[in-house]
């Protein structure tokens, strides 16, 4: 199966903003846009394919063809349903403070995947922080005050970000990304979310957003989370570099920068990609055929695609698991 670009899906919770649209190119009448679903097969948001023979169908829809047996690859036959989820997330306001389960917790009570996040901050504005975890060892019942008396962000560790920054974000770990802020995120293939602060906001009805405080309780870490350092930026030839960003279990997420130069790459069976633009302009060419990116576009690579390349001027986000 050859490469194909995708269409993402768009949601427009009430924190979003205009910079989906404005600078990556986002077609949608949502107001706000608050996140594109750059890679999915979750029912809430599925992506499309929106190039090729198998234009507007869904990602899901592609994989279950008979010539889509050998997209995903062998590292996927682990996994029972699809195992990852991008976006790109414009957080005009502050998100609210939240935690995600276990694959334990959530498959016993929620039939779900649990949820490990990986952030890359792509902008952040002026003085722009996140909440990332409690700050020093807490036990269950003074968080649970905390919640009750609106106190909750006393007990977090509050950090600064800036453009560049990648958060590793384990289930299990209290966050919230703070407004200003635009980001990649790499996680499984799960739209479970233990609100547990929403700093008294309505939603659309009128009313306030529900909270989640007893299953987020049973969830939450009481250890500060330790970051995960990012590894070295290699040299892979002539005008191209290669950062890893991140890894676990369920993904590989790295930085590739083209400067001119050409990436010469190989889907043999191994594990599909996921190739989304953050910067500048590139190109895919595999199997006589070639598809341009400009930021905010994302190629889906098949397992079995092959022989292809990637040439440009840009700065490419690479997943697979």
């Amino acid at each position: 199966m050859k490469p194909f670009l995708l269409t993402p899906s768009f949601k427009d919770y009430l924190w979003g903003g205009e910079r989906l649209r404005t600078e990556y190119h986002k077609q949608t009448d949502m107001i706000p846009l608050a996140e594109s679903w750059e890679l999915s097969c979750h029912p809430a948001g599925p992506s499309a394919a929106a190039s090729g023979l198998y234009a507007k169908r869904t990602l899901a829809e592609v994989l279950f063809l008979p010539e889509g047996k050998g997209a995903l690859g062998k590292r996927c036959e682990r996994f029972e349903r699809f195992p990852i989820l991008i976006k790109l997330i414009d957080a005009a306001k502050a998100l609210s403070i939240q935690v995600h389960p276990s694959d334990e917790y959530a498959l016993a009570n929620e039939n779900s995947y649990g949820k490990t996040e990986m952030w890359v901050v792509l902008d952040a504005a002026p003085d722009s922080y996140i909440y990332y975890g409690v700050a020093r060892e807490t036990a269950r019942e003074e968080l649970r005050a905390a919640i009750e008396n609106n106190t909750l962000e006393t007990l977090l560790r509050r950090r600064p970000v800036k453009a560049g920054d990648v958060i590793f974000i384990p289930s299990g770990t209290i966050h919230a990304i703070g407004a200003g802020i635009l980001v990649a995120e790499v996680q499984q293939n799960s739209d479970l979310t233990y609100r547990v602060y929403d700093f008294g906001r309505l939603g659309a009805d009128g009313k306030p957003r529900e909270l989640h405080v007893e299953k987020a309780l049973a969830v939450a870490s009481l250890t500060p989370t330790e970051e995960r350092p990012v590894g070295e930026r290699v040299r892979e030839g002539k005008g191209v570099f290669r950062t890893c960003l991140g890894e676990c279990a369920y993904f590989r997420t790295e930085l590739l920068e083209l400067e001119g130069g050409v990436l010469e790459g190989r889907a043999d069976g191994d594990t599909f990609r996921h190739l989304l633009c953050v910067d500048g302009e590139a190109e895919i060419r595999c199997g006589g055929e070639s598809l341009p990116l400009r930021k905010g576009d994302g190629v889906f690579v098949p397992a079995d695609a092959g022989r292809f390349e990637a040439v440009g001027s840009g700065r490419l986000m690479v997943s697979c698991v």
